[in-house]
C-alpha cells in the first residue's frame, strides 16, 4: 500500500507542486489539500509547504494558522500525525503552537536566496531518520522572515531535549538564535525548518545534489514500518 502524504495549499503558497514532486520522487503518493477544507482525506502525513500564505500580512503564517484545514491538522498532529513545515510552513507551525518560538524578519532586513550548509542535529524524528547525526548537507534557502527566536528558557529546553533538528553552518543567514535552522516537537512527529528540501531531490534542480531527498524517504520508511 502506497503511503499518502498531503500537501496543503494556501493563498500565496509557492512550493506546493515542488513538494508534491519530491514526494513522488521518494516513492509516496502526494495528496493535494486545500486550505478551506476540513478534511485531511485520511492522509498518512502532511507537509505545509513554503510560500507567502495570505501575503504574510500581520505576521508570516499568522492568518494561515486560522484556515479551516488547520483545525484537524493541529488535532491530529497532537495525536501523532507526522507534519513537516517548510519555510512558511515552519512559520505556520509556530503560529499554531505546534512548535515553540517565533519567526521574525531577517536581521539584515533583506530577502535571501542561497544554497545553505546545515548540520543534522537530530536524526531520530519522523522526517530525519535517513540522515546521520552530525551529517552536513546543502539545502536551498529563500526567505524574508527566517529569524528563529525564543526566550532563553525555551532555547535551553530545546537544546537539552535534543529538539534542535538542524543548525546553520559557516554562515547564519538570518540571525536565528543559536544558529537554529529547524526544530522538532517532543514526540518527533512535527518538524519545522526554514531551508527547502523539496528543491534538492534531483541532481538537475536546486543545489545539484539530493541532500533534501532523505526528508521524504525518511517519512516513507517511518510509515511503512509503523
Amino acid at each position: 500500500m502506497t503511503a499518502r502524504i498531503g500537501v496543503v495549499t494556501f493563498p500565496g503558497s509557492l512550493d506546493d507542486r515542488d513538494t508534491q514532486r519530491a514526494i513522488r520522487v521518494a516513492g509516496a503518493e502526494p495528496v493535494a489539500l486545500w486550505h478551506k477544507d476540513k478534511d485531511l482525506k485520511q492522509v498518512d502525513a502532511v507537509v505545509l509547504c513554503g510560500g507567502f500564505s495570505y501575503g504574510d500580512y500581520l505576521r508570516a503564517g499568522a492568518i494561515a494558522r486560522f484556515s479551516p484545514v488547520m483545525e484537524p491538522l493541529v488535532e491530529q498532529a497532537k495525536a501523532g500525525l507526522p507534519v513537516l513545515g517548510i519555510c512558511n510552513g515552519f512559520q505556520i507551525l509556530t503560529e499554531a503552537h505546534l512548535l515553540p518560538g517565533a519567526m521574525l524578519g531577517n536581521d539584515h532586513l533583506h530577502f535571501i536566496c542561497r544554497d545553505q550548509k546545515l548540520r543534522v542535529e537530530n536524526a531520530e524524528t519522523s522526517w530525519t531518520g535517513d540522515y546521520r547525526p552530525g551529517q552536513e548537507i546543502h539545502i536551498p534557502l529563500k526567505n524574508m522572515d527566517g529569524r528563529y527566536v525564543a526566550d532563553a528558557y525555551t532555547l535551553d529546553e530545546l537544546e537539552a531535549e535534543g529538539r534542535v533538528a538542524f543548525r546553520y553552518l559557516d554562515h547564519n543567514p538570518n540571525g536565528s538564535l543559536r544558529d537554529i535552522a529547524g526544530i522538532t516537537n517532543e514526540a518527533g512527529n512535527v518538524v519545522g525548518l526554514m531551508p527547502h528540501p523539496e528543491h534538492a531531490v534531483e541532481p538537475l534542480i536546486g543545489t545539484g545534489r539530493t541532500d533534501g531527498l532523505p526528508f521524504f524517504t525518511s517519512i516513507l520508511k517511518k510509515l511503512v514500518n509503523a
